[in-house]
């Protein structure tokens, strides 16, 4: 009996909360059903996170959407940042950043070569070697001098002459050659460096793609919150519906369909109190949002006089931290909202 009349009570008061949201005049509503009620705007709405519902799936579009590997399960509470699935090409795309970081190294190394010069024992080699072509320059041209000499005299043939000639000339410029090579050891030409440092930059630019397309074969939670659904698993195919759904439980909303018209007894900071079916506890909340776009709604109904063509606007409201504990599995639960003035 007594549970009958408790259901008969819930009953009563949620009739009650659908006349207000339905625009029924006060007159034709229980007296002490409207007393009960407070004041204001009445409306529909549903229970959602503060921080919406963000729904992940495969980064890298649809070209690779089976699931490897998922670390997370339902009611989990993780990190931001925190991997929670990987893809089934994550190996092939890792293994492509690796070569693209060593040819990155090598461009650095070969950079750093360049920019340092010859190390002081090639610097020491060259000036030997320097030292060793002078003089081999310095016999050469006294053979040609000598083997000139004696052309007129007819002691020594002109060809020899014109031999010594020739063996002078490579000398002089094996000289110049071992001189050039010496200045660029010690000092490296600016074209070469700046080549070098293109091609460093081009190796770092391949290495970051690679790590882009590697980081498109993970799934990371954009935000700390708690794993609300899971669409696939291992060896899955990742569909429509995504990966998995996450959102922050730690802040709950009440997101209301106030009519345009209801608009102006509105107000950031005003108390509501939420109407759960089912629920004969009231939660409080507090307007935090009002929105900034009137939709269209078609209502279907059979009622001749209801408004079969509502405007209305998104107003986002806090739910207490009593509501938020209540409810904070209950997102999407359609609840109804009386706001006061």
């Amino acid at each position: 009996m007594i549970r009958t009349l408790l259901l008969a009570g819930v009953a009563l008061v949620g009739l009650a909360a659908f006349l207000v949201l339905q625009r029924v005049p006060a007159a034709s509503v229980p007296t002490d059903i409207v007393a009960a009620l407070p004041p204001g705007v009445g409306a529909l709405g549903r229970i959602e996170p503060a921080s919406r519902i963000r729904k992940l799936a495969q980064p890298g579009g649809f070209s690779v959407n089976r699931v490897e590997t998922l670390t997370v399960n339902e009611g989990d509470r993780v990190a931001a940042g925190q991997v929670l699935g990987t893809l089934s090409d994550a190996v092939q795309k890792d293994g492509t950043a690796l070569q693209a970081e060593a040819a990155a190294a090598e461009a650095q190394a070969h950079l750093l070569r360049v920019e340092a010069g010859g190390r002081p024992s090639e610097i020491a080699e060259q000036q030997a070697r320097i030292a060793s072509l002078i003089e081999q320059e310095r016999i050469t041209r006294l053979d040609a001098e000598r083997a000139e000499q004696l052309v007129p005299s007819g002691a020594g043939a002109r060809a020899t002459a014109e031999r010594n000639r020739a063996a002078a000339a490579r000398a002089t410029a094996d000289r110049l050659a071992a001189i050039a090579q010496l200045e660029t050891l010690a000092h490296p030409r600016a074209e070469d460096v700046a080549i070098a440092a293109a091609q460093l930059r081009g190796a770092q630019g391949t290495l970051a793609r690679a790590r882009a397309d590697a980081a498109l074969s993970r799934v990371v939670a954009p935000i700390a919150g708690t794993v609300i659904k899971i669409y696939a698993r291992s060896g899955d195919l990742i569909g429509t519906d995504g990966l998995l759904d996450l959102a922050d439980l730690d802040s709950m909303d009440v997101v209301a369909d106030v009519y345009e018209t209801d608009l102006p007894r509105l107000h950031a900071g005003a108390e509501a109190a939420v109407i759960v079916p089912g629920d004969t506890k009231r939660y409080k909340a507090t307007v935090r949002e009002i929105g900034w776009l009137v939709r269209r709604t078609t209502q279907a109904g059979t009622d001749p006089v209801a408004a079969v063509d509502a405007r209305s606007v998104e107003v986002r409201l806090t739910l207490d931290e009593a509501g938020r504990l209540a409810l904070r599995q209950r997102t999407n639960m359609q609840v109804q909202v009386a706001i006061a003035p």
